[in-house]
């Protein structure tokens, strides 16, 4: 059985369609599933957006970000067109019942062209402030009533603190069940990450190792060298904590952290990882200085380019008190971590692109080796690469070849490309692929989204209470402001991130000194 005739007929409706969301991301997604036959037989993509817009001009405008953005590369004109034709335009105010009314029109007539009920996905590629509203109209439409044909799909952020998240969870369950919602956090879509369950859980050698007696801390950096881009007016409004903390690292927290699951099943896997974050020790706001660290970039030099500070930056005030860079240590109080530090950090500007997790285990528990024999030693760790590599790298002591007994640190390395010698799927496809199978394994539930506004509530308390004196405090290029040393533990440091393709070339270069 093909792929495609696994799923029902389905009818994306993208609201926002005309913007940089759909371009970039969703349009390019589904048109690598139809390449890759894991579309529907029968599927529409109506696109819904206030300005004036034919179809034809919708496909082309769609057409040349698949042409840039598609894992295929060059899109020939028959695919294009074969995958096109499945592409409308309406045109239609979000406010307006009228809109939803109208498209409820169309989704009936498809159906009755297909001869079949279709699953309705209504995804949100819109600012968050509709996020409120077009589920509304869509229940007042009657277009959620079905809950089982009906799915809502709801882009990041989730809410701007705890209070607007609850509000928005209200709405969103005022309108639709909790098992029609999808919460998208693309990082959840990535190999990588979901590689961690199966790394933990499908194998027998690191799991019974992975608690407080043999791990000593772990660390998750993801870490960008690019700065706000065009997204300045969104990010002013954001920051760092907002914007990668309280849903990135945090579902990579619960990942790493998480008990094993007894099953696959979504609410099975979901209820795990809620359960880490109600284990995190609460921060208190006397606290927060003592295990929170923020910063913002000022100019500097990446990759021999000198870039200009956050306050430089198009749509971004010359006196802005938004954080560009957070670093948090953070403990999880239950009987397989109690103890052990987990230090989280992310940031712009910073000296390299990368997303790694990075588990330190304890030294031997008796040195037995001679001192001279130990003169680098360096404790095993693992370290987790999700981008811009994917891949695993195992450090462990070795015996360096010759008559003395000396101990140096070797790399075991999995790579991705090397294993499968296939292209991973974007993320968005995975994700896509999963709400046509009705799969809610790796999307945020409500419970879970607002556990983790929960634990930051008093670090953005008392963020807003006293802003920074410091700003800028670190220089575009660097690792971070130096206040970040003062979350570690004494032994601790924090890791320089791993790039698996130098790991890559210095064994490619090895391996051919060795065969001539």
């Amino acid at each position: 059985m093909k792929a495609k005739d696994q799923f029902d007929p389905t009818i994306f409706v993208i609201f926002g369609g005309a913007g940089d969301l759909t371009w970039r991301k969703l349009v390019p997604a589904l048109f690598d599933l139809s390449q890759d036959r894991s579309m529907p037989t029968n599927f529409s993509v109506i696109v819904v957006d206030r300005i004036d817009l034919s179809d034809e001009k919708l496909r082309n405008r769609l057409r040349d970000g698949v042409k840039k953005f598609s894992r295929y590369g060059i899109v020939k004109t028959s695919e294009w067109s074969d995958f096109a034709k499945h592409i409308h335009y309406q045109k239609g105010d979000f406010k307006k019942l009228q809109t939803y009314r109208a498209l409820g029109e169309q989704c009936t007539k498809l159906e009755k062209e297909w001869g079949a009920k279709a699953r309705r996905i209504f995804y949100m590629a819109t600012p968050p402030s509709m996020f409120g509203e077009i589920p509304k109209y869509l229940g007042s439409a009657g277009l959620a009533q079905d809950r089982e044909w009906s799915q809502l799909v709801v882009e990041k952020p989730i809410g701007y603190d705890l209070e607007s998240a609850l509000a928005l969870n209200t709405i969103l369950a005022a309108n639709f069940e909790e098992s029609q919602i999808f919460r998208i956090d693309h990082y959840l879509g990535k190999e990588t990450v979901q590689n961690i369950l199966a790394f933990r859980f499908a194998n027998p050698l690191f799991e019974p190792i992975w608690n407080r007696r043999y791990v000593d801390f772990v660390t998750i950096t993801v870490a960008e060298t690019v700065g706000v881009e065009h997204r300045g007016g969104y990010y002013e409004h954001a920051g760092a904590l907002r914007d990668m903390v309280q849903n990135h690292l945090m579902q990579l927290l619960c990942l790493v952290a998480m008990e094993p699951m007894v099953s696959f099943e979504a609410d099975e896997i979901r209820n795990k990882k809620v359960d880490v974050l109600h284990a995190v020790r609460p921060i208190h706001k006397d606290e927060v200085h003592q295990c929170v660290v923020r910063g913002q970039y000022g100019n500097g030099w990446i990759d021999g380019k000198r870039v200009p500070g956050y306050r430089e930056e198009e749509g971004v005030s010359p006196v802005s008190q938004t954080e560009t860079f957070v670093a948090l240590k953070l403990f999880i109080d239950n009987w397989r971590w109690q103890g052990i530090p987990f230090y989280l950090r992310t940031g712009k500007r910073l000296q390299r692109q990368a997303s790694e997790i990075m588990i330190q285990f304890r030294g031997v528990p008796h040195q037995s080796f001679p001192p001279e024999a130990t003169l680098d030693w360096q404790s095993s760790r693992l370290v987790m690469s999700i981008q811009p590599d994917e891949g695993i790298i195992l450090r462990f002591q070795a015996k360096y070849p010759g008559s003395m007994m000396h101990l140096r640190s070797v790399d075991m390395q999995f790579n991705y490309n090397d294993a499968f010698a296939v292209q991973s799927p974007d993320a968005y496809e995975t994700l896509l692929w999963d709400i046509m199978k009705n799969d809610a394994t790796l999307f945020m539930r409500a419970d879970q989204v607002e556990a983790a506004w929960r634990l930051l509530k008093p670090v953005l308390e008392i963020w807003s209470e006293a802003p920074p004196s410091d700003f800028p405090n670190y220089s575009a290029g660097s690792w971070g402001p130096e206040a970040v040393q003062g979350l570690l533990a004494a032994g601790h440091s924090w890791p320089l991130p791993t790039v698996l393709r130098e790991h890559c070339k210095k064994r490619d270069r090895k391996e051919k000194k060795t065969s001539t």
